[in-house]
């Protein structure tokens, strides 16, 4: 690479990139190699640095000028006291773990983006949340994220700037909207409604500062909140955020246009052409989510959050509405 006036080269950028190897990872690592960056990729088998090897994850953030962080143990399971364990551990370890290689560092990046989830939010149905007033929740799920925040922005790092990717529910090639277009297509595809279910602790709180679970169940009649975010528009988002450098904090990754689940289940039907789909009840979803060895929770919360950090730095979204994005993807699989 040579620099504009021709006299001699100018190195590529590097990007310092964890838990790659997942639906966001690998969207991550083609987009920054499209922008010319050199990719280290950290993950328990490597190939650049492994978490079982504190130095090769320093050798792979030195000298690095953005760090992403997207490891963790998926969520999609059972919350039993080792899943639980697990989930929590997976997101605090590895972030320790590049923070401290950051705080090490000779040449430490110019940015740090941590993956975080628009679940710290309490369920809201009344008003959408955003990152200067929104309003944290309580229990499990929310105690994760609030632990990884707390872990992402611990001590001092003053030559780098550090963003909290607050995601919500990301729609393309991946696992979680498979099923949703496989529920559509089998005709089960129907509106989800919460409703009363006999308590239990697997939403307890965790951690060192374990807060109360929210309410087991909400009568929402189908209405609980749907935020989501087209990964075309996850990808922009971040390198908006890397080209943008007053951007710093949390940040939600969500569309201005979030749906409710009963929009949700019809705009995919309508995508699939399936002209019926039977609704359940949390009575239903609860043993089913047992065979799944899944959680209604994920279906059943309502999220409804706003881009408001986005949106006020300029971002425009290439997928802003829900069923153009989805007969995006829709097509996309048709064509594969």
């Amino acid at each position: 690479m040579t620099d504009p006036a021709g006299v001699g080269t100018v190195s590529a950028p590097t990007v310092a990139i964890a838990g790659a190897s997942g639906f966001v990872g690998h969207a991550l690592v083609r987009a920054f190699r499209e922008d010319g960056y050199r990719v280290r990729i950290i993950g328990r088998r490597g190939p650049d640095a492994r978490w079982d090897d504190s130095g090769s994850v320093h050798r792979a953030v030195d000298g690095a000028q953005v760090v992403v962080n997207l490891a963790g143990t998926s969520v999609n399971r059972r919350y039993t006291d080792d899943n639980r364990d697990e989930i929590l551990r997976s997101r605090i370890e590895t972030t320790r773990m590049l923070r401290q290689a950051i705080t090490d560092a000779e040449a430490p990046p110019a940015l740090w983006m941590n993956a975080s989830t628009a679940t710290i939010y309490r369920h809201a149905m009344d008003r959408p949340q955003i990152e200067s007033t929104g309003a944290l929740g309580t229990g499990f799920s929310v105690d994760v994220t609030r632990n990884w925040e707390d872990e992402l922005f611990r001590g001092e790092l003053p030559e780098t700037r550090r963003v909290a990717l607050r995601m919500a529910i990301v729609l393309g090639r991946g696992p979680a909207t498979d099923i949703l277009f496989r529920l559509a297509r089998f005709g089960i595809g129907g509106t989800q409604h919460d409703g009363w279910w006999p308590h239990h602790r697997r939403y307890r709180g965790i951690g060192a500062h374990p807060t109360d679970s929210e309410r087991l169940w909400h009568r929402s009649r189908g209405r609980q909140r749907f935020s989501w975010i087209h990964i075309d528009d996850a990808v922009g988002a971040v390198r908006f955020i890397r080209d943008h450098s007053r951007i710093e904090g949390p940040v939600n990754l969500s569309s201005p246009a979030p749906s409710d689940n009963r929009e949700l289940m019809k705009t995919l039907r309508t995508v699939v052409r399936m002209p019926f789909g039977v609704p359940s009840w949390r009575f239903m979803l609860e043993p089913a989510m047992w065979v799944l060895r899944t959680e209604p929770e994920l279906v059943l919360k309502s999220r409804w959050v706003l881009p408001d950090v986005l949106v006020g730095a300029g971002y425009e979204f290439s997928y802003p509405s829900l069923e153009p994005a989805l007969r995006a993807i829709w097509a996309e699989r048709g064509a594969r």
